[in-house]
């Protein structure tokens, strides 16, 4: 039986992700990051429930947390089921947060989710991105481009 290739930057599997963060956002550096989650949001996640399209991180008392993520509760939960948009504190090393913090306060960036995934170890991360907000002109630039890679793909299959 043959292999597939897995996805060489997570090696894992990927949850949920934010297509519209590329999109809106000039994407400069990126990080992984552990989340903090209990038992039912785990399992929530494991059934590939999140949503982070609406979602961002922020700085607050030299710890970095995402806010408005959505997991839905777990069915089977009960009374240990956990409130769907509650913030989660973000795990990364000491160095990579004060860079974060730089960012955010100084430079004027961004930090935005990108996708939430599991590692082969099933330990669930988070891409973090640190981004600059694009304006109007940026975004139709990078809608030309796809059209016309869009168009140039479709031109070659025609020919061959």
């Amino acid at each position: 039986m043959a292999q597939q290739k897995k996805n060489t930057s997570t090696n894992g599997k990927t949850v949920s992700e934010n297509r519209k963060a590329r999109f809106s956002y000039e994407v400069l550096e990126t990080y992984e990051a552990g989340i903090v989650l209990t038992g039912t949001e785990v399992k929530s996640l494991r059934q590939g429930q999140a949503n982070i399209q609406e979602s961002y991180a922020s700085v607050e008392g030299g710890e970095i947390w995402l806010i408005n993520s959505y997991l839905p509760e777990y069915l089977q939960g009960n009374r240990f089921n956990h409130e769907p948009r509650r913030r989660r504190k973000l795990l990364l090393k000491k160095k990579e947060m004060a860079k974060l913090a730089q960012a955010v306060h100084r430079d004027g960036m961004t930090m935005v989710p990108l996708k939430i995934f599991f590692t082969e170890k099933g330990r669930a991360k988070l891409l973090l991105a640190v981004a600059r907000g694009k304006k109007l002109h940026d975004k139709r630039e990078t809608e030309k481009q796809r059209d016309w890679s869009r168009e140039k793909s479709r031109l070659l299959k025609e020919r061959g």
